[in-house]
């Protein structure tokens, strides 16, 4: 029997148990940097296995090491990310949030029990290929700074090095069975920004006497678009929103403050420093000419996510290979961020996209929305496909 055939008569036979996996992890779900009992899970079921996990990696972090013949060889790391969202469940399942007000609404049950698949069938396959395989369940992707950042300087990314990553994540917004990639750029950086435009307040009637916080704030937010427009080259994807804006006033009564919350987000690490100086810059200069004071805090999130070229080629092209052309997609940009790129930056990476989605069964919720959900046919897709690749990329020189 092939290596592919073999693989997807494991990932069939294993896949009432990775859907139980996930069912449990849905039922049980946990905040960023506090998924001790998940933790705690994924360490026994990689026991059960036959692993011997580390435990604690960024404290809630699990490392696992496959190891097939001439294990030193070549390495390659696969990973899932853990923590669930402080979103309240609305769906009417048996396998529904028991923890109020935390839910697994972007899908890292599904990353994590997936992963756990892999680890089952590459293990039960370890004297067929070269290598070793690197697990790494990552807590945290939701909050910054990020558990993947963590688990980086840590050094979860040496003893033993791999050479690729590899990482897949639900997209509720492709049907399931099919898979997506996209080569180079795929995934925005973010950022968010953090402004107070203090002036001197009192009533309405008078302006004359005031120093109007609104109007200089209005001025800074329409400004501040002007950097996007016309300073950044119009070939490099970018976004600056602001979705809080707080004057805290009256009909006649015009504060002393106001405070704005945006995001900043783009696909260029030297365009993003460049461009949060001038933001900086000029939010600070329109709020002095016009009388008031402008505090500007940046909170750095996650680098923008970059696909190896030639990783992603092989990985769709060896997707194609065993699920067929016609299940293979091509995806668009994703201004949304993500913490895998800390690992994109560092190693050569890919991260790809798991259909999850099924309109005949009214499974089409968005993730970040408290009616996500997926097709767990999926669930027997994911961890065939990431053998394969992982095999497959074992076996390039």
């Amino acid at each position: 029997m092939s290596i592919d055939s073999k693989i997807k008569q494991l990932a069939k036979e294993y896949a009432s148990e990775t859907i139980a996996n996930r069912r449990y992890l849905h039922t049980n779900p946990e905040l960023s940097f506090q998924e001790y009992n998940t933790a705690r899970f994924v360490a026994q079921k990689l026991k059960d296995i036959g692993l011997t996990p580390q435990e604690g990696v960024a404290d809630t972090g699990v490392v696992a090491i496959i190891e097939g013949k001439n294990p030193e060889s070549k390495v390659i790391g696969l990973r899932a990310d853990m923590d669930a969202l402080p979103i309240f469940e609305k769906n009417d399942v048996p396998y529904k949030s028991i923890n109020e007000g935390v839910m697994h609404a972007c899908g890292h049950d599904v990353h994590t029990s997936s992963l756990l698949g892999t680890a089952k069938i590459l293990h039960q396959l370890r004297d067929e290929f070269e290598g070793s395989i690197k697990l790494v369940f990552q807590p945290a992707e939701e909050k910054a700074p990020g558990g993947a950042s963590i688990m980086i300087k840590e050094g979860v990314l040496e003893n033993p090095a791999p050479a690729s990553m590899l990482g897949q994540h639900v997209a509720p917004n492709v049907p399931v069975g099919k898979i997506g990639f996209r080569e180079g750029m795929y995934m925005a950086s973010t950022d968010e920004l953090y402004l107070t435009i203090k002036g001197k307040g009192g009533h309405g009637a008078m302006p004359d006497q005031l120093i109007d916080p609104v109007l200089i704030a209005s001025h800074v937010i329409v400004s501040l678009q002007q950097i996007i427009s016309r300073n950044r080259k119009p070939a490099n994807p970018s976004v600056l929103s602001f979705g809080r804006f707080i004057a805290d006033g009256v009909t006649n009564v015009i504060p002393n403050e106001v405070t704005i919350q945006g995001t900043f987000r783009c696909m260029d690490e030297e365009w993003r420093e460049d461009g949060l100086r001038r933001m900086k810059k000029m939010a600070e200069g329109i709020t002095e000419a016009m009388g008031g004071v402008c505090d500007f805090e940046v909170v750095k999130g996650y680098p923008f996510l970059k696909n190896h070229p030639e990783l992603t080629r092989r990985m769709k092209n060896e997707a194609i290979a065993y699920m067929g052309a016609e299940n293979v997609i091509d995806l668009d940009l994703w201004m949304a961020g993500e913490d895998f790129a800390f690992y994109s930056q560092v190693v050569d990476s890919c991260f790809y996209r798991l259909g999850t989605r099924n309109e005949a069964r009214g499974i089409i919720s968005g993730v970040h929305t408290p009616t996500f959900d997926i097709d767990e046919t999926a669930l027997e897709i994911g961890p065939g496909l990431m053998s394969w690749l992982a095999i497959r990329e074992l076996v390039k020189q």
